[in-house]
C-alpha cells in the first residue's frame, strides 16, 4: 500500500473560525465539557475525515461500508478493463482480474480511517465541525498474481508453439516423401511474463509478448546419405540430402521370397564376408553349410547388414541376375559397384525399401 500524503492549510477568510473554535474549545474544556467533545469525536469516528481520497474517489465523511463500496466500484473499472495480449499471429483479450489481479480495497479504507489517528482530538473535531478538508491522497494498491500470469503465458505458448521440423526422406504409404526442414517458434515465456506483469502495473490496454525461433536440428545440408531401393525398378539410389548422388541396378527377391519393404538401418559392414547357410533344410539344402571369404562366396567382397533379419546389400558374381528378381531376399549389386558404395555408407545409414 502506497503511503498517503496530506496537509492542512488555513485560509485568511476562515481565520476567524479557527480562532472562534479555539476559544470555544478552551472554554468548553475549561467549563467541564471535555467529555462532550470526546464523545462527539468518538461518535463521529465511524466516518472518514473530510478531504480524504483513495485514488480518484473522495471518501471523506463516508462510513466504512460506504467507502468500501465506492472504492470497490472504482477498482472494478480497472479489474474488468480489457487487456489485449498480442504475439506473432495470435492475440488474446482478457482482464486484469482474469490474470489474478486483486485490489487492496479494505487495506486502503483502513489507511483512510487511520489518518484520524495521526491528528489530535482538537484537530479531528475542527476538521469535522468546520468541514475542513484534510487533503490526503491515498493510492489504491493492486496485488498481482505471478502464478496466474505464468499459467496464462504457458497456455498461450501451447496454442502458438510450432516445433521445428527436421529434414528427412521417409516412406509414407510406400511412397518416398521429401520433408524439408522448417523453423519452429515458441513464446519466450520468462520475458512474456515480465511484460504482462508490467502492462498490468502500468494500466496498459495492450501488450506484445516476444517469440523465439527454433532452428531444426537436421537440414538438407546436414541430412547425410540415405539409401533408397525401388524394388519395382530394381534400382538402388544413393541420396546425399535430397539429391541423388549415385544409382545402381540391383537384383531383389525372386518369386516365392521377399525383399522386405520399409525403413531399415545399416547395422554392420563387412569386407570379404564369410557365408553361413541360412536354410540348410530348405532352399540351401544343396549348398555348403559354410563358405569362407573368397571368389565363390555368395556375398561377394562387400556386405552391408541391415536390421531386417537375414537381409544384406552385397556383391555377387552372378552378373546376369542384376536387374532381375533372383535373390532369396537380399539386394545384390555388381562387385565393382558395391565396392564403390561400401566406403560411402556409415553404420546407422537409413535404407528405405519401397515396392
Amino acid at each position: 500500500m502506497a503511503k498517503g500524503r496530506h496537509s492542512t492549510r488555513t485560509t485568511p477568510r476562515r481565520g476567524w473560525l479557527v480562532v472562534l473554535i479555539g476559544v470555544l474549545s478552551l472554554a468548553l474544556l475549561g467549563g467541564g465539557t471535555a467529555f462532550a467533545t470526546y464523545r462527539y469525536d468518538l461518535e463521529s469516528s465511524s466516518r472518514i475525515l473530510p478531504g480524504v481520497r483513495i485514488g480518484d474517489v473522495d471518501v471523506g465523511g463516508m462510513t466504512r461500508e460506504e467507502a468500501v463500496a465506492a472504492v470497490a466500484a472504482r477498482a472494478d473499472l480497472t479489474l474488468t478493463r480489457s487487456l489485449v495480449v498480442r504475439t506473432q499471429g495470435a492475440s488474446w483479450t482478457l482482464s486484469p482480474e482474469a490474470l489474478g489481479t486483486r485490489a487492496g480495497v479494505d487495506q486502503a479504507v483502513e489507511a483512510a480511517f487511520a489518518l484520524a489517528d495521526g491528528e489530535s482530538l482538537l484537530s479531528r473535531v475542527y476538521h469535522r465541525v468546520a468541514d475542513e478538508p484534510l487533503r490526503a491522497d491515498l493510492d489504491l494498491g493492486f496485488a498481482y498474481d505471478d502464478d496466474e500470469i505464468a499459467s496464462f503465458v504457458e497456455r498461450a505458448s501451447a496454442e502458438v508453439a510450432e516445433p521445428a521440423v527436421n529434414a528427412d526422406l521417409r516412406l509414407v504409404d510406400d511412397e518416398l516423401v521429401v520433408r524439408r526442414a522448417k523453423q519452429g517458434q515458441e513464446i519466450r515465456v520468462r520475458a512474456a511474463i515480465e511484460r504482462v506483469r508490467q502492462a498490468l502495473e502500468q494500466g496498459s490496454t495492450g501488450v506484445r509478448i516476444p517469440m523465439r525461433t527454433i532452428e531444426p536440428k537436421v537440414t538438407a545440408a546436414s541430412l547425410g546419405r540415405t539409401i533408397v531401393v525401388d524394388v519395382s525398378e530394381n534400382v538402388l539410389y544413393l541420396y546425399d540430402g535430397f539429391s541423388v548422388e549415385r544409382q545402381y541396378r540391383v537384383a531383389t527377391a525372386a518369386e516365392g521370397f521377399s525383399t522386405p519393404f520399409g525403413t531399415w538401418t545399416v547395422v554392420n559392414k563387412v569386407e570379404n564376408p564369410s557365408w553361413t547357410n541360412p536354410d540348410p533344410d530348405g532352399w540351401g539344402a544343396d549348398m555348403p553349410a559354410y563358405i569362407p571369404p573368397g571368389p565363390s562366396n555368395p556375398l561377394g567382397t562387400r556386405a552391408l547388414y541391415l536390421n531386417a533379419p537375414g537381409i544384406r546389400i552385397h556383391g555377387t558374381t552372378n552378373v546376369d541376375s542384376i536387374g532381375t528378381y533372383a535373390s532369396h531376399g537380399c539386394i545384390r549389386m555388381l562387385m565393382p559397384e558395391v565396392e564403390e558404395l561400401y566406403p560411402l555408407i556409415p553404420i546407422g545409414t537409413e535404407v528405405l525399401v519401397k515396392p
